[in-house]
């Protein structure tokens, strides 16, 4: 479960980073408009977002509570994995030691 916290962390702490770079020195409308210019951009764009929606399926189908679900996944739709790193992150200390818990959430036996 260690490297799993470790890796959380470091993505967490990367993209606390690069997003308050792209906040403070990015046009993110001038900028998005380009991205949505370029052929690999929009791939780059479906690719991200389909990554979004299975990390939400996993977040749906293991949460208790549909609120908090629905709640962490607006978060991720719109923070990106910064949200994802931040939900593992927390998961994984409510699972403790337990892996089954930590993935399967409520379904974790």
């Amino acid at each position: 479960m260690k490297w799993i916290r470790i890796i959380a962390w470091i993505g967490l702490l990367a993209m606390t980073v690069v997003l308050l770079n792209g906040f403070i020195t990015g046009d993110f409308t001038g900028e998005g408009n380009v991205l949505l210019g370029m052929s690999w951009g929009i791939v780059s764009l479906v690719d991200l977002y389909a990554g979004f929606a299975l990390f939400s399926c996993w977040v749906a189908y293991r949460e208790k509570n549909l609120l908090r679900a629905i709640i962490w996944i607006i978060l991720m739709m719109v923070l990106g994995f910064w949200a994802g790193c931040l939900y593992t992150l927390l998961a994984s200390y409510r699972a403790g030691d337990d892996v089954n818990k930590l993935l399967l959430g409520k379904h974790a036996k």
